[in-house]
């Protein structure tokens, strides 16, 4: 296998064409001759550049609405040939097929026809088979072929003609292979899953392909002894990431992880009134509605203003300034917004290490699939986009709840499907007044939960804590009376849970006996 390999002849064909007449331009004053392909060979001519067509080489002219004009002997022989075997050699002379040394090749863009809501037609002949085709024959032979699939690379081409005396070396013809690989791999993920999803309407099909593309790498993981990086989808989505990031230094795994839970629990209230998150390890630690921005944010401080040092927050509203001065009096990891006025812009700017996101909200209830990786394999499910109405709960009390208990009710279950398993989250007014995350006993996660809610009312000098008069919701049912017991006694007055334990008839009795008025929803949000 040669190290340097001249480039004498080079094959292009693209369908991105940004800087292939420049690149082009360049190849041809270095005295390589080029042959192209449709619309790429009438943009180089069109610049004034010798190019055989083709068509001419093959002896065969472009047919059927050009599904077919580079496969093709004459093109895969000058690809794929292995100049070190005599056989290879003895062919291309008797059948006159002469070696290409550099193929510039990138496909139909079926992800954006189909993005863009195509026409199922027009889908279908935006599947590439002759592009893959030259690109795999030729990253399968870089022994002898450098292969560029992405303009990106023409430069680090280029520079390696000028310093290798117009020939090209094995290392980057195996760094080009490799991306051409991934680049037909990715294409064919994608038509792949457009079929199956789209097409074939399959929830789980046999065959489940991925295609992700690394968007940074990460100073490290979870830890500093594990490594990591961002990778995106083809067809980016609203999430976190994709969010645009103005100012503070670099994002750490742990920051998109708990930025994430924090983006997608505002999104909850994405058409509601001025809302406010606070995330602190993926968890929840205060949320809440108000009049304004700054009174949610204070509202959802004043939670649990000690787990919010440190914390993740999110808003469903342009950040202001107000707001923004709020949340510089204490340490902020990150703040996520749809936007930020100049006044917030400008007191973010003296905290040089908070980090500030610019973010759509997406839909709390879109479609998708949530993937886990476990060992030797992957658990896939479709997201818990679940929500419940007031009309979807069954009221199974004496006491049904008031127009200010269902209020609160509805707004601890949305909190409540974003808070780990075991999962308590008492709410009042519209902001949650204690938070009971993760535990492995619901009755603990419910006395955590008052306990976090009594700590706040000490710190703010309250002469009761929020759970008094509270609406109290459970991510599952309750197995026995006791938290349902431990919550009245922190002060809650109704609840909300699923329902379904075998022991319902003995909790709704609990519930009686205190005046409580409790709801079921048949629907449980364990989040793991």
């Amino acid at each position: 296998m040669p190290d340097l390999v001249p480039v004498r002849r080079a094959l292009l064909s693209v369908s991105d064409k940004a800087g292939i007449v420049d690149f082009a331009a360049a190849l041809a004053a270095r005295g390589v001759a080029l042959v192209s392909t449709g619309g790429t060979a009438a943009a180089l001519r069109a610049a004034g550049l010798a190019v055989e067509d083709v068509a001419e080489l093959t002896g065969f002219p472009e047919m059927m609405d050009g599904r077919v004009k580079t496969l093709h002997p004459m093109v895969h022989g000058g690809l794929l040939a292995d100049r070190d075997v005599e056989g290879h050699v003895v062919a291309m002379a008797a059948h006159g097929i002469a070696a290409i040394d550099l193929a510039v090749v990138n496909l139909y863009p079926f992800t954006a026809t189909v993005a863009k809501g195509a026409a199922r037609d027009e889908i279908i002949e935006n599947i590439d088979i002759g592009g893959p085709a030259m690109v795999r024959s030729a990253a399968k032979n870089h022994a002898h072929v450098a292969i560029v699939t992405d303009p990106g690379d023409y430069a680090d081409v280029l520079a390696s003609l000028d310093a290798h005396d117009g020939a090209t070396p094995l290392a980057l013809r195996k760094r080009l292979a490799a991306a051409a690989f991934a680049h037909t791999a990715a294409y064919d993920a994608a038509v792949a899953s457009w079929f199956a999803f789209a097409d074939q309407g399959e929830r789980f099909p046999p065959l489940l392909p991925l295609a992700l593309t690394r968007a940074e790498t990460l100073r490290y993981g979870e830890n500093p002894h594990q490594q990591a990086a961002l990778y995106r989808p083809q067809v980016a989505g609203a999430g976190i990431a994709a969010a645009r990031q103005l100012q503070g230094k670099e994002l750490s795994y742990n920051n998109y992880n708990d930025a994430d839970g924090a983006l997608e629990l505002i999104a909850e209230f994405r058409d509601g009134p001025p809302a406010c998150a606070i995330i602190k390890h993926a968890n929840p630690c205060g949320v809440a509605t108000g009049a304004s921005l700054a009174e949610a944010y204070k509202a959802a401080f004043d939670c649990d203003p000690v787990s919010a040092f440190g914390g993740i927050i999110a808003v469903n509203r342009p950040l202001d300034g107000p707001t923004a001065e709020a949340i510089a009096a204490i340490f902020t990891e990150v703040v996520i917004a749809p936007d930020a006025d100049d006044a917030a812009r400008a007191v973010f700017a003296g905290k040089k290490n908070l980090r500030l996101l610019l973010a759509a909200l997406p839909d709390a209830r879109r479609p998708g699939l949530a993937l886990r990786q476990i060992g030797g394999g992957m658990l896939v499910q479709s997201r818990d986009n679940g929500a419940v109405a007031r009309t979807d709960c069954d009221v199974v009390t004496a006491r049904g709840p008031t127009e200010t208990e269902w209020r609160d009710l509805l707004f601890a279950w949305t909190v409540a499907r974003h808070v780990k398993s075991n999962a308590i989250v008492y709410a009042r007014d519209g902001a949650t007044a204690g938070i009971g995350a993760g535990q492995m006993s619901r009755l603990d996660s419910t006395r955590i939960a008052a306990l976090k809610a009594k700590d706040a009312a000490a710190t703010a000098g309250w002469p009761a804590p929020k759970t008094l008069g509270s609406a109290v919701a459970s991510d599952a049912f309750f197995p026995f009376a006791d938290g349902l017991i431990a919550a009245a006694e922190a002060g809650a007055t109704a609840i909300i849970q699923p329902g379904g334990s075998i022991r319902d008839a003995e909790v709704i009795a609990a519930a009686d006996q205190r005046g409580l008025a409790m709801v079921f929803t048949g629907m449980r949000h364990f989040r793991h």
